[in-house]
């Protein structure tokens, strides 16, 4: 059974609202910066990345690629940020 982190389990009990980017569960202040430096910016809201995922249709290989693509985001990274939104959508979509 694999744990979840406490920044994951913060994301999901509460609806999402204006939370950063950086409050997802696998990004932080590097991938943040990295999304900075592909045209996002710091300011980026979660929910961005959440339309992202929506619009990959919660593909999990897909989302992945993403976000590898996109920041640079290692194997681990890519899986807790994918568990978030999961997990998220169960709860609240």
């Amino acid at each position: 059974m694999s744990s979840t982190s406490q920044k994951h389990k913060d994301f999901v009990a509460e609806p999402m609202g204006e939370k950063p980017v950086m409050a997802l569960a696998g990004i932080g202040e590097v991938l943040g910066k990295r999304l900075e430096e592909r045209g996002f910016c710091l300011c980026l809201q979660a929910y961005v990345v959440l339309g992202q995922f929506l619009v990959l249709k919660k593909d999990e290989e897909l989302f992945r690629d993403w976000l590898k693509d996109t920041c640079g985001a290692n194997a681990k990274q890519q899986g807790d940020c994918f568990g978030c939104l999961k997990e998220w959508c169960d709860a609240f979509l």
